[in-house]
């Protein structure tokens, strides 16, 4: 895993590079922002090859276990990919309203 540490608008932010899952669970989310805080990021860049399928199930309870990590400590991440794929209705629902919330954020591309 490559932690890319860029600076935007005054914002320290980590884009994560990697070819494997990085987040299977919750520990695996507290470590990626204990790491990103060692080098002062309070947003964290994710592909969503990184983290495991189940995460996009939402009867799994997967997501709201991993992201109430992220809005615990205060850390805003934005995960890119290919959403239009999971063609649940109620996981379109919670990109729209994570979106318009701001601290999670699904993007196809990288929006900075």
């Amino acid at each position: 895993m490559n932690i890319n540490i860029e600076k935007v608008n005054n914002s320290v932010i980590a884009d994560i590079r990697s070819d494997k899952i990085i987040i299977n669970g919750t520990q695996d989310a507290l470590n990626l922002i204990a790491e990103c805080d060692e080098h002062g990021a309070r947003h964290i860049v994710l592909h969503e090859k990184n983290i495991t399928p189940e995460f996009f199930n939402l009867k799994s309870g997967l997501a709201g276990d991993i992201l109430q990590k992220f809005v615990n400590y205060r850390v805003r991440l934005t995960i890119i990919g290919d959403f239009s794929k999971f063609s649940s209705q109620a996981f379109q629902d919670f990109i729209r309203e994570s979106n318009k919330q701001g601290q999670i954020s699904f993007f196809p591309h990288k929006p900075f």
